[in-house]
């Protein structure tokens, strides 16, 4: 049988197609990715943020222990690569709304599965002028955030630079599916690998799958101060990402789910902030994104139900950057090893939506 031109086709170029492209990659594989840079793309618009401890009940990430460790080595490989800064370590202070929730935290703190993620020597001090927390607050550590878009960037320079990177929009009238190869453009492939977010509910391959997006906005502010390096979590989160220039969100939203900034999530962001931050401040922009969020909250990896050389690597959600890297791997050798896939984000546990 005659060789396929690539192992893998891969379609969608955010923080899902492109680890799990470097890890291909990694393993020796031929692949080509699909991506237009110029429509719009949930991770680009994202913060980044990696959190241990999550929630009002400060709950451990799940799997935080197998997550983090991983996804620290996969972005100090790609910092040594491009020779660029990518993951920026900032912990996160969340300010107590009253005493009882400063009781109750404190209390938490106690548990010994979350005590190495949490400052033990008290207040960070140095906030005090810029953020109204008079009930003091608790510092998580191990945490920051990724910067995305100069992550892509450098990537998807990477993948040009190396012919591994179709920079336009992914024709499906030019697809061809049977159970011996995929035919993309008079190319041959030995896999397709779907890592579109939002987008994938627009393909035939994935769309029943129990997807449940949700449109996010973010503010970019600048402060007439620099801001300490804290990541300030009470509603909303706030982090400098240059000297005087800081993120915020985000929000929440069902309808329309669209990519436009909307005047009334900007409203209520900005009601959050002005109860948080005392300097003043100047909205620079607004920029909105689709989360490819799912029902039970795991991502959506593994193998169609009919078609063996297709796959899907979706539904990160708020949590891309520490799921990522992680299960790109668990992918890769499940596709090129056999390994195991972890039964919550094996997309096995949705195949009676597809046969029913």
């Amino acid at each position: 049988m005659k060789a396929h031109d690539y192992d893998y086709l891969i379609v969608g170029q955010g923080i899902a197609g492109t680890s799990l492209a470097m890890h291909l990659l990694d393993l020796g594989k031929r692949i080509l990715i699909v991506n237009d840079s110029g429509a719009p793309s949930s991770s680009k618009v994202a913060a980044g943020i990696f959190n241990p401890l999550t929630g009002k009940k400060l709950v451990k990430t799940w799997l935080a222990d197998d997550l983090f460790p991983y996804a620290k080595g996969f972005y100090a490989y790609l910092e040594a690569i491009f020779n660029e800064k990518l993951v920026h370590q900032a912990p996160i202070y969340r300010p107590f709304r009253s005493i009882a929730e400063q009781n109750t935290y404190l209390a938490q703190t106690e548990d010994p599965k979350i005590a190495s993620y949490i400052r033990q020597d008290g207040d960070p001090a140095n906030l005090s002028d810029y953020i109204h927390a008079d009930f003091g607050g608790l510092e998580v550590i191990k945490s920051g955030w990724i910067d995305l878009p100069l992550l892509l960037e450098q990537c998807r320079n990477y993948f040009l630079e190396y012919d591994l990177l179709a920079d336009e929009q992914f024709d499906v009238n030019a697809l061809s599916v049977s159970k011996d190869a995929i035919v993309w453009k008079e190319k041959t492939f030995g896999k397709l690998i779907l890592c579109q977010g939002f987008k994938a509910l627009e393909n035939d391959f994935f769309n029943w799958l129990p997807f449940t997006p949700v449109k996010g906005q973010i503010l970019e502010i600048e402060t007439e101060v620099a801001l300490p390096n804290y990541i300030v979590n009470q509603g909303i989160f706030m982090f400098p990402v240059s000297e005087r220039v800081s993120r915020v969100g985000a929000t929440y939203s069902w309808d329309p789910l669209d990519w436009e900034p909307t005047k009334e999530a900007t409203a209520e962001l900005k009601e959050k902030l002005d109860a948080l931050l005392k300097t003043p401040y100047q909205i620079k922009s607004e920029v909105a994104g689709i989360r490819p969020s799912v029902k039970d909250r795991r991502p959506l990896v593994g193998v169609h139900p009919e078609y063996d050389n297709v796959a899907i690597f979706n539904g990160l959600g708020t949590k891309g950057v520490t799921l990522a890297p992680f299960f790109a791997n668990e992918l890769a050798q499940h596709l090129e090893n056999g390994k195991e896939l972890n039964p919550l984000v094996n997309i096995q546990r949705y195949f009676s939506l597809y046969f029913r």
